[in-house]
């Protein structure tokens, strides 16, 4: 995730405007986890159910994944992609996931490894553009943005990657192109026309028209929502792309979020991890109908479970180095890392203390796939590396300066 974001949540009925213009949804790929034509939050409640009796179900890992994207969670999402990528490492799937959960937290950099092994493992490219051209606009490519995202018309995120072209297109300046994008859209009458058309002029420096486009959505709006609006075409190419499809919005240096999504608790993926590793719960005397989920039952999935106990959880590392005791670690560690400082930017290295020695390592990562992604980048400099997964009698901590 990019550093040094602040994420705050704007004051008022700024917050109610801003963000039914703002707020984009980051996934691609909506309605297509459930085959039933449910809501984002109604099939999140069902996948949950299911997972809380058996927490390797593939396909409901999958489809809690999109949900919770769909319903602006990504933090939630990231822990079902992993568990996903745990399940079946060999499907392309989870890397699409976690992908687009990089492109939901602004951080497109992170993104593009996870849809190239998405590529590798088989994953048509049709199936991913839609976000990995969110990735390219962040990034500021916006060429290679409206590639994947013509691509993306003809998948299954085709209207959703309508709207993020004729976006990008208004970022690279071509208004006409933009709004004639939108045409199909309009004539079925699709809900979110009206916030990107008046982004469409916003991006191209017409206010006035921009004013009329929102003031006609949402009559009255347009002094509370002005603030956002005005701004944008100061921004650069990459900031445009993140505040129009994210809400992430460039604030004195720092990136902030216009939403009104509340803020993610810190544990929540612990409480995840509690619920895919509890015991199935016993019967219950009745189900409550499908209806009757709240709207907003993510919370679902982190509820503990009242019998439940922590569990030692394995965790997957990469081993850098072997020796008989820790002397010698931090030297190796940093003579590696002066070779290729780039490659090792941002690791922070550990040593495990275990019956066979110690061992030099560096994450843990998510699941096996992120860690085969960093092994192959370290072959690539004539670094090589083993998989650790270490065991409840392994004491690991972070290596020591020398």
């Amino acid at each position: 995730m990019m550093r040094g974001l602040v994420q705050f949540r704007l004051a008022g009925a700024l917050v109610a405007c801003a963000s039914a213009f703002v707020a984009a949804g980051p996934a691609c790929a909506q309605g297509s986890y459930s085959p039933y034509n449910e809501t984002a939050s109604t099939a999140l409640a069902r996948y949950v159910r299911t997972l809380a009796s058996d927490p390797t179900d593939f396909q409901s890992l999958i489809g809690a994944g999109k949900a919770a994207l769909d319903l602006g969670d990504a933090q939630a999402a990231g822990g079902f992609f992993a568990r996903a990528d745990d399940v079946n490492p060999n499907s392309p799937l989870p890397q699409a996931g976690m992908g687009a959960v990089s492109v939901a937290n602004g951080d497109p950099q992170g993104a593009l490894p996870y849809f190239q092994r998405a590529q590798q493992l088989g994953l048509p490219v049709a199936s991913f553009a839609c976000d990995r051209g969110l990735a390219y606009d962040l990034l500021g490519q916006q060429a290679r943005a409206q590639a994947d995202y013509r691509a993306a018309l003809n998948g299954p995120d085709r209207d959703e990657a309508r709207r993020r072209l004729a976006l990008s297109l208004a970022i690279s300046g071509d208004r006409a192109s933009a709004l004639q994008m939108l045409a199909p859209l309009s004539a079925k009458g699709d809900s979110g026309v009206p916030r990107v058309r008046a982004f469409i002029f916003a991006l191209t420096g017409d206010s006035s028209s921009a004013m009329n486009a929102i003031n006609a959505a949402m009559p009255g709006s347009w002094s509370r929502v002005a603030p956002f609006v005005q701004r944008l075409p100061a921004l650069t190419a990459g900031q445009r792309a993140a505040a129009v499809n994210l809400g992430i919005f460039p604030d004195n240096g720092e990136t902030s979020y216009a939403s009104a999504t509340p803020p993610v608790s810190a544990d929540r993926l612990a409480d995840l991890e509690a619920l895919l590793h509890a015991r199935p719960p016993a019967p219950q005397p009745a189900v409550q109908p499908v209806t009757q989920v709240p709207a907003r039952p993510v919370q679902v999935a982190y509820a503990r479970p009242p019998a439940a106990t922590p569990s030692f959880q394995p965790k997957i590392w990469l081993q850098l180095a072997t020796g008989p005791d820790d002397y010698g670690m931090s030297g190796e560690f940093q003579r590696m890392k002066s070779k290729n400082p780039d490659l090792f930017d941002g690791l922070k290295p550990y040593v495990a203390r275990t019956a066979a020695g110690t061992r030099l390592l560096v994450g843990p990562f998510r699941g096996r796939s992120d860690a085969e992604i960093l092994a192959d980048d370290f072959a690539s400099v004539g670094i090589e590396t083993s998989n650790f997964t270490n065991s409840q009698a392994d004491r690991i901590a972070p290596l020591a300066a020398e």
